[in-house]
C-alpha cells in the first residue's frame, strides 16, 4: 500500500429516476436521493486510492458523515470529488464534495479499510 494524503479521485453520474429519494425509498420527491449522494462520493473515495493498492488489495467503507446541502433533479449531472486527508495504517480518510450544475450540493467525511479481498471475502462468507 501506498496511500498518501493528497491523492484524489472522482466519480460522475447523470440523476435518473432510480436515482431519487423516492425510488429508493428515502424520502418522497423526485429528487436526488441522500444514499445516491452517499455511494457516489464512495465511488470517487476509491478511484483517489486505487492507484497506491498493491495487488490483493482493496478498500472497504467503515463510516460516512454526510451532509447534502442542496436538492438535486432528475437529468441533471453529479459530480463527486474525494481527497485523502489522512493515512493512519490501514485507515484512510477523506474529504468528499459534490456539485451539481448550480454549485456545491454535499461534503462528507469518509473513512475507508485497506483489506486483502480475499482473506475479507472468505470471512464475510463464513459468516453465515
Amino acid at each position: 500500500m501506498s496511500i498518501t494524503t493528497g491523492m484524489k479521485g472522482t466519480a460522475t453520474k447523470i440523476v435518473t429516476e432510480n436515482d431519487t429519494a423516492k425510488v429508493v425509498k428515502s424520502g418522497s420527491l423526485p429528487v436526488l436521493a441522500t444514499p445516491v449522494l452517499s455511494a457516489l462520493m464512495e465511488e470517487a473515495a476509491c478511484d483517489a486510492v486505487k492507484e497506491g493498492l498493491a495487488e490483493g488489495e482493496t478498500t472497504v467503507g467503515g463510516f460516512i458523515g454526510l451532509a447534502h446541502k442542496q436538492p438535486t433533479l432528475v437529468g441533471s449531472t453529479v459530480r463527486a470529488e474525494a481527497t485523502v486527508t489522512v493515512v493512519k495504517g490501514k485507515k484512510i480518510t477523506l474529504h468528499c464534495l459534490a456539485y451539481d450544475e448550480a454549485g456545491e450540493i454535499g461534503e462528507a467525511e469518509h473513512i475507508r479499510f485497506v483489506v486483502e479481498a480475499k482473506p475479507f471475502m472468505e470471512k464475510a462468507e463464513n459468516r453465515i
